[in-house]
């Protein structure tokens, strides 16, 4: 990085000084932990020569956080795919049902965007179409930070919600649905393999709900990869030029997700997981009548706590289904 001519291949050098960032993240975290390992046994050494109760204290106070960061560790170890490290994009596309799978992908955007601020991530709206009545028909989100595609790729699949519904004048119990897609945001140069060929490229005005135009210019793109028929859509900024590079970012990462789902498909002699996330195949449910529960139907992890877990507090389905997958 240090050579004069570094930065006259710009896309070469930003791919070098991402896989930069990338090592520091994975290196961070272990020497952290040498360096705590390290005040430990100075900490015990201290509470051995010194018979006071404070020295011990802090020494077992030391040791239980000690304990719980290695945890963490251990368990960011198992995240080690190709993209986990990786910043990523979740989509939420609402199901059939109307307003009632419109509302429910509605909550889970809500829900995501709470986990993110409680994981320290910065979380930003790439693409979003509004239900007429209520709810969102589909939305997708750019997660930013270390380890967020890591984490957020076992949330992948059908979610259910039954409830009583609001939308109802008779408060009938109503099953929606809704999928949640997540992708990995890849470099610049990991774009360059899709061939303009294989595009059709559509300008429309981003708009907002209540007919409020971001900008009254057809700056949000849409775009149709022709081989495959995957679409994907950005209309997050003003500039054309930035929505469109953000959604060949985002086909990159469709493509490299669908080629990974392909290659594991094929290692475990399965047809493919496209089906496992096809309406009626839920990967979880959310009940909230006539009882009151969450269950991940691929763990069969639950808790009691409805409340909690849409306000943001899904960490622990998270963590359940990824253990599950390393054992």
């Amino acid at each position: 990085m240090a050579a004069n001519d570094f930065w006259n291949d710009q896309d070469r050098a930003q791919g070098v000084v991402a896989e930069l960032k990338r090592v520091k993240a994975s290196l961070g975290p272990l020497i952290d932990m040498s360096d705590r390992l390290d005040e430990l046994d100075v900490m015990i050494e201290l509470a051995e020569e010194d018979s006071g109760a404070d020295s011990a204290g802090e020494a077992e106070q030391m040791l239980a956080d000690v304990d719980a960061a290695m945890e963490r560790l251990e368990f960011r170890v198992m995240l080690d795919g190709q993209y986990d490290l990786r910043p990523a994009y979740l989509s939420i596309q609402a199901g059939a049902g109307g307003t009632e799978s419109c509302d429910w992908a509605a909550m889970l955007m809500r829900m995501y965007t709470r986990w993110c601020e409680r994981s320290g991530y910065e979380v930003g709206i790439v693409d979003k179409l509004d239900d007429e009545e209520a709810g969102i028909k589909s939305v997708t989100l750019l997660v930013k930070g270390d380890w967020a595609y890591g984490y957020l790729r076992a949330e992948h699949g059908v979610h259910r919600l039954v409830r009583l519904s609001p939308f109802d004048a008779q408060n009938r119990r109503q099953t929606s649905f809704a999928a949640v897609e997540v992708m990995p945001e890849l470099d610049e140069a990991e774009v360059t393999d899709i061939r303009p060929d294989d595009l059709r490229v559509d300008t429309f005005r981003a708009g907002g709900a209540g007919g409020q135009h971001v900008n009254k210019t057809d700056s949000a793109i849409r775009i149709t990869h022709l081989p495959t028929g995957i679409i994907v859509a950005c209309q997050s900024e003003r500039s054309q030029h930035k929505n469109r590079n953000t959604a060949l970012k985002m086909l990159a990462a469709k493509l490299a997700t669908k080629a990974e789902e392909e290659r594991s498909a094929e290692l475990e002699g399965l047809a493919g997981d496209r089906g496992d996330i096809g309406w009626g195949h839920q990967i979880r449910s959310y009940v909230l009548h006539p009882y009151q529960m969450v269950k991940d139907h691929r763990t069969d992890h639950e808790v009691g706590n409805t409340t909690a877990v849409l306000d943001g507090d899904i960490q622990q389905f998270i963590e359940t289904y990824l253990r599950s997958r390393k054992r």
